[in-house]
């Protein structure tokens, strides 16, 4: 039954159509039901009754063609699926490969994959790996421990008495504006060579040790030198423990006076701009210098805080944040007369690196006005530490208050929260120059356990923010040797090139007693850490008999991996751990939720589920079946899993004992075999310890036969099993080109390459020339085509990436391809595995010439059916091109095949690109799921600099007309300023952009940031389906039917004769975000568990030392002479001040 021809505005004369009421509809499925958008009203034609609609029917100017029936789209549907199958059957040669396969059965053992075994087999080799890390560890305290304890103080050593290597003495050096160049080091710095060493991926010394010391530490100071003297004895420890393992690599005294010596030796990687390196806010050296801790920061916003004071406790806050680690817990608040959080975080909340970012951002926001309220801060700090309700840390808490003075002591609050118990230390932190009295400050730390600490300036922010450390460090010394136990940290980033690492620390006490009979002392002297590379643990994981998707990974007890094939970070920050959770390295659900919790817990398990995951091009997803195995690894805070697909169950180990044969499959690797036997990418992989790798696959083969003539495939520098799989495959392969595709030609079907990739590593493409324009990884493991079809049964179709698809001019001189590929299964014995790849390369051109044909109404190619004007017949995706759309989409969305043949370059890209409101409407009907997803390892461009110019940290820079105001010079701030003028002009590059650093250095180019993915996946529709796309007189005709055994979606749609039907377009584009909204997340927050150990009381702890006053009023003859000094450009160089407990430094 025809219907008029649609209209846009005025009417306009076409086709008559036909109209189909929503045929073989049914019930709409489930999955996206709450997502679809309400259905519009049907058009007229389909609402009025059959005797009111026969004269619309007859209504002049309709033409004498109709849109195609339902049974005409599905008779077109299964010709596209017979021409798929009937060339895939030819010429991927699926069945031939299995004949092959069965014919070499004597080559080759069946091996089984047990996850439970495998598992414990791995578990139990990085435990051991461990295990030799941690009895170096031990060594290496213990020596500390005795050395210091040996040492005797010298109030009178000079720098000139010290020898050691100055890790950064090269780079001062070469910088005419270093401290030392412009006064000349005392001290005696060893100058050493250097040999390149690929371990350590870095230049080292293996007979000495490095020291490297903040910038803001005087390196001359009584207390630096001596701890350089009686440090220098851990060298010959380092060395001896080298010896007994030499796979050790970094090994790492972090001293609590700032001081890192490492072994070996090797320069220190400085930056461009001020090196900001602290080894105690590292975060290894911050996990195991205390136990976890749950913090309150409050912030003092009243009015008299305000200008360059506010600013200092702004800084001051960000900086006591980087303290703190994923075990930690905290909030931040300021008061004034009332107390409120400074961010939407209501309760404490876990300091990972995004939290904590919120809070930086919100502490920028703070204002001063009103009246100073300490009763109101420290209430909201109590009951927030008081919060039962919520996950947290349940070991050391603490309140950190930022004020610039004040005369309340609030004892009632302390008497009515804290005591008698002081179970909450309380430290204070008197920001700014003033006059205030600081005596109520310091009886309120005193009082609690705490701390007292001035802040006067910028330069003092960074030294007093981390002392607090010291200080929870009391109650680990005077635990003792229960105290000395191993942890394990997060991944993150090492300092000195290493990559990805993790490290195994152990804090160091203070054994000394100040006399006979005194208290022992209750300092920490700092942590050692020995490093271990995520590399080195990789290597004890299987490498191929887990197939393309089997892997193994390992967590830790906050759910972050610290193994996982996702885990690629596309920049690295060596200031913060790199944190990826495993529910964020995968795609989560609750299955694996379940099994995350298990192996937080520290429990065995197993569990087949059915879960989505990414494609390696992340532009599909794959719903598939999974068996994850987890095991814990004993003595450690991690746990290790095991994924395997079904498939992945048995394995073929090549058993190649002929050496003939060995020689003759050998020979199908060299260049000259591949006219007749087509081309061969092998998988660059480490088949043998002397084979130079090569980014180059021509290079890397050619390196590969050299060392071939050298060594025999039985060698005990090659693995075996990877070299005997790959000659083998090498001879299936070419047994494929002798069986099938040598005597068949391609070009009768509009083929450019037919291939076949192996488990093995090969990858052999048909023929020869084919090789030129191939893209595919030739690691068959890395390749998308290759991992999709194992888990994908029938045809997987793959059209070329948009960005590498031809312009159309170009088409006409080059070819582009589309791959169609599909896995080969075998069954031995009722084993069953798939071990190959096999597929072909479409023309495009062709086979877009070939789709008109085959979704037409004719009978042969060169009988097209005309409609005249006397004839009633259909449309045709070939003759009524102009009025019908025909096109094959894969499951990612993405176009393979069109009538139009202006869309031909459009080939490749997402079909809401190409169509919007036809693919939106498929969205709509449930052929297409959509599933979204963030990136937190990608990188991103760096801001634009904002208004603060090159200045670091937010720091106040006055204008002339401060400068020239009498009352300004005159007041409290303008001391701290001029401290901060002066160090600017002589460590310069803190304030000063460095465009070239921005131009040559990446790490500056880029940062870290989050992408927000989106990829679209078939739906729970399979029936043929014809719909309306309704939009008034814009209304479109359209049916969709997935083709059988492919990864294709056929739609017939009418074109869109104007523009008002435009919608919503579907976005699959990666594009930045700030991640899910990290207020809701808090609120829900993921299962974790802190360490096993806390460390946060002991009866015998001394509270006596909890700070002292240190201000420094202004002096009018000290700023008028350096007000001179600075007219003159003659600045002193002033000696940084250290701030430290008395008992440790001058």
């Amino acid at each position: 039954m025809a219907v008029p021809a649609r209209t846009c505005g005025a009417s306009r004369p076409g086709p008559a159509r036909t109209a189909f009421l929503w045929h073989d509809r049914g019930p709409r499925p489930g999955p996206g039901a709450g997502r679809r958008v309400a259905r519009p009203p049907r058009p007229l034609s389909l609402l009025l009754p059959p005797l009111l609609l026969l004269p619309l029917l007859a209504a002049p100017g309709a033409s004498a063609y109709s849109f195609p029936q339902q049974h005409t789209m599905q008779h077109w549907a299964r010709r596209l699926e017979q021409e798929i199958d009937g060339v895939m059957r030819i010429f991927g040669g699926v069945q031939q490969l299995r004949e092959i396969y069965k014919d070499n059965r004597n080559l080759f053992e069946v091996q089984e994959n047990e996850p439970q075994k495998l598992v414990e087999k791995v578990a139990g080799d990085i435990e051991s790996l461990l295990d030799r890390k941690v009895q170096a560890l031990k060594r290496l305290a213990d020596a500390a421990e005795n050395f210091q304890k040996a040492h005797r103080w010298q109030d009178n050593i000079k720098e000139e008495d010290i020898i050691y290597y100055d890790a950064k003495a090269d780079a001062e050096l070469d910088d005419p504006e270093s401290e030392d160049v412009e006064k000349g080091s005392k001290a005696s710095t060893l100058r050493l060579d250097f040999i390149e060493d690929s371990n350590f991926k870095n230049k080292v010394n293996y007979s000495y040790t490095a020291v490297q010391i903040p910038t803001d530490i005087y390196k001359g100071s009584t207390v630096i030198l001596n701890e350089l003297n009686w440090t220098e004895a851990l060298e010959n420890v380092f060395i001896e423990n080298r010896r007994q393992d030499p796979t050790l690599l970094w090994q790492v005294f972090g001293s609590a006076t700032g001081v890192t010596r490492y072994y070996p030796a090797t320069p220190w990687r400085a930056p461009k701009k001020i090196d900001l390196y602290d080894v105690r806010r590292r975060p290894w050296y911050i996990q195991g210098a205390s136990s976890p801790k749950d913090m309150v920061i409050i912030v003092d916003v009243s009015g008299s805080v305000s200008g360059l004071t506010l600013k200092l406790m702004k800084t001051s806050v960000c900086e006591m944040l980087d303290t703190l680690s994923d075990d930690d817990y905290v909030n931040v608040a300021s008061f004034n007369e009332k107390a409120q959080p400074v961010s939407c975080f209501t309760h404490l909340v876990q300091a990972n690196v995004r939290n904590k970012k919120v809070f930086k951002e919100a502490v920028q926001g703070m204002v001063a006005k009103g009246t100073t309220g300490y009763k109101a801060g420290f209430e909201y700090a109590f009951d927030q530490l008081q919060n039962s309700n919520i996950t947290r840390a349940n070991c050391n808490k603490m309140i950190m208050m930022f004020t610039d003075g004040g005369e309340d002591r609030v004892q009632d609050v302390f008497e009515k929260y804290n005591w008698p118990n002081r179970t909450v230390r309380v430290f204070t932190f008197s920001v700014g120059q003033h006059n205030y009295d600081v005596t109520p400050l310091q009886w309120m730390a005193c009082a609690n356990k705490g701390y007292y600490f001035e802040i006067p300036s910028i330069g003092a922010i960074r030294i007093n923010t981390q002392e607090y450390l010291d200080v929870l460090g009391r109650p680990m010394v005077l635990a003792g040797k229960e105290a000395k136990q191993v942890q394990w940290t997060n991944v993150y980033e090492d300092a000195l090139g290493l990559g990805l690492v993790v490290t195994g620390t152990l804090p160091v006490f203070n054994l000394t007693q100040d006399g006979p009979g005194e208290k022992k002392n209750q300092l920490i002297l700092g942590v050692m850490g020995i490093d271990v590379a995520l590399n080195d643990i990789k290597r004890l994981t299987p490498n191929y008999t887990l197939g393309a998707n089997g892997y193994v990974f390992a967590i830790d007890l906050n759910g972050y991996v610290l193994l996982h094939p996702n885990l690629k970070p596309q920049t690295t920050n060596f200031r913060e751990p790199v944190t990826l959770d495993f529910l964020d390295a995968e795609l989560e659900d609750e299955n694996k939720e379940e099994i995350r919790r298990s192996m937080i817990d520290g429990n065995k398990g197993h569990k087949q589920i059915r879960t989505l995951v990414k494609s390696l091009d992340e532009r599909y997803i794959d719903e598939v079946m999974r068996n994850y195995t987890w095991v814990p690894i004993r003595s450690t805070n991690y746990s290790l899993g095991l994924v395997l697909p079904p498939y992945s169950t048995f394995y073929l180990q090549a058993n190649l004992s002929d050496q003939i044969l060995q020689v003759k499959y050998f020979e199908f690797l060299l260049p000259s075999s591949f006219e007749s036997e087509g081309h061969v990418f092998i998988a660059p992989r480490e088949y043998c310890k002397d084979l130079n790798a090569s980014d180059n696959n021509t290079e890397f083969l050619k390196n590969f036969i050299e060392l071939m003539e050298k060594v025999t495939p039985d060698s005990k520098q090659c693995n075996n099993f990877l070299l005997h799989n790959l000659i083998l495959d090498t001879g299936i392969t070419q047994q494929l080109v002798e069986r099938v595709w040598r005597d068949q030609d391609l070009n009768t079907y509009s083929l450019l390459a037919v291939f076949a990739a192996t488990d093995g590593g090969i990858t052999r493409v048909f023929p020869n020339k084919a090789a030129e324009d191939w893209t595919e990884n030739p690691e068959p493991f890395n390749a998308s085509f290759y991992r999709r079809s194992l888990d994908n049964h029938g045809y997987v179709f793959k059209p070329p990436h948009q960005d590498a698809l031809l312009r159309p001019l170009e088409l006409e001189n080059d070819t582009v391809g589309i791959l169609v590929s599909t896995a080969v299964e075998l069954s031995l014995g009722g084993r069953t595995l798939r071990p190959a790849v096999v597929g072909v390369k479409l023309d495009l051109e062709a086979w877009a010439e070939k789709f008109k044909v085959l979704a037409s109404n004719r009978t042969h190619q060169d009988q097209p059916q005309k409609c005249g004007p006397s004839s009633h017949c259909e449309m045709d995706c070939d003759v009524n091109n102009e009025d019908l759309l025909c096109v094959l989409i894969d499951d990612g969305g993405f176009l393979v095949l069109s009538n139009q043949n202006h869309q031909w370059d459009q080939v490749g890209r997402f079909f809401s690109e190409v169509d919007a409101n036809l693919m939106l409407a498929l969205y709509n009907n449930s052929f297409y799921t959509r599933k979204e997803s963030y990136d937190y390892q990608a990188a991103c461009a760096p801001q634009p600099p904002g208004n603060l110019g090159a200045a670091p940290r937010g720091i106040f820079v006055p204008t002339i007309a401060d400068f020239l105001n009498l009352a300004w010079w005159t007041s409290a701030a303008a001391w701290s300023l001029f401290q901060q003028l002066l160090y600017g002009l002589i460590y310069h590059s803190w304030f000063q952009a460095e465009p070239a650093e921005a131009e040559g250095n990446p790490e500056v180019r880029e940062s870290s940031c989050v992408m927000k993915q989106t990829q679209y996946y078939f739906g729970s529709v399979n029936a043929s389906y014809n719909a309306i796309i309704d939009c008034g007189n814009c209304s479109r005709l359209f049916h969709a039917q997935r083709l059988t055994n492919t990864n294709l979606l056929f739609v017939v749609a009418e074109k869109p004769l104007c523009s008002q039907c435009e919608a919503g377009r579907l976005l699959q584009k990666e594009t930045h975000s700030d991640g899910p909204e990290q207020c809701e997340l808090v609120q829900r927050p993921r299962y974790r568990r802190g360490p096993h150990i806390c460390f946060d009381y002991n009866a015998t702890e001394d509270t006596s030392d909890c700070g002292r006053g240190a201000s420094f009023p202004p002096s009018l003859g000290v700023l008028v002479s350096l007000q001179l000094l600075l007219l003159l450009g003659l600045p002193p160089r002033p000696q940084p001040q250290v701030h430290a407990h008395a008992s440790r430094r001058l």
